[in-house]
């Protein structure tokens, strides 16, 4: 199983995924068969690991207030967790210097892959500007953010489903 911290440390919150990924192997509190990793903006690099077969994909990433148009907004620091499958990805451009997540999964069957099993634990951002360091409510929400993880791993792990298909929020 791997979990994948994704997102650019210089916008702010959009350093979530990378800040969780941190807290993550500090923690040790995962199986040794599960694999953390700060993929930050390398999505070339992510898009090959998973060539390599994972049993499961766990995205940590910073996500829309709105999970829908017509759905309410969500406050900065919430903390959802998805299953994401292939109609989620439609058909993207993936850039190689970059890191568009659904662009990088759609892109895996070019690649000779398959998606896994792919969930997203996100956050809601409060800013995503230029700057380093995350907002209160979100540094505050990675704390949150782990148990989280620890939980879909756990139930990953034992074969158990996971989160319903909608934002599960934690």
């Amino acid at each position: 199983m791997l979990v994948a911290g994704i997102g650019n440390i210089f916008f702010q919150d959009d350093g979530f995924g990378s800040a969780v990924a941190a807290a993550l192997a500090a923690a040790d509190g995962l199986p040794e068969s599960v694999r953390v990793v700060d993929y930050g903006i390398r999505g070339m690099h992510l898009a090959y690991d998973l060539l390599s077969g994972v049993d499961a994909l766990v995205l940590l990433d910073a996500i829309p207030a709105k999970a829908r148009a017509d759905a309410p907004e969500r406050p900065p620091g919430t903390i959802v967790v998805s299953e994401i499958g292939p109609d989620d990805l439609g058909d993207g451009e993936f850039d190689a210097h970059g890191m568009a997540p659904a662009a990088m999964l759609a892109s895996l069957g070019s690649l000779g892959g398959t998606l896994p099993p792919t969930y997203v634990v996100g956050c809601v951002p409060s800013s995503t500007a230029e700057g380093i360091g995350l907002s209160v409510p979100v540094a505050a929400a990675v704390a949150e953010a782990v148990p989280a993880v620890e939980k879909l791993v756990s139930s990953l792990a034992a074969g158990l489903t996971p989160p319903a298909r909608q934002d599960a929020e934690v």
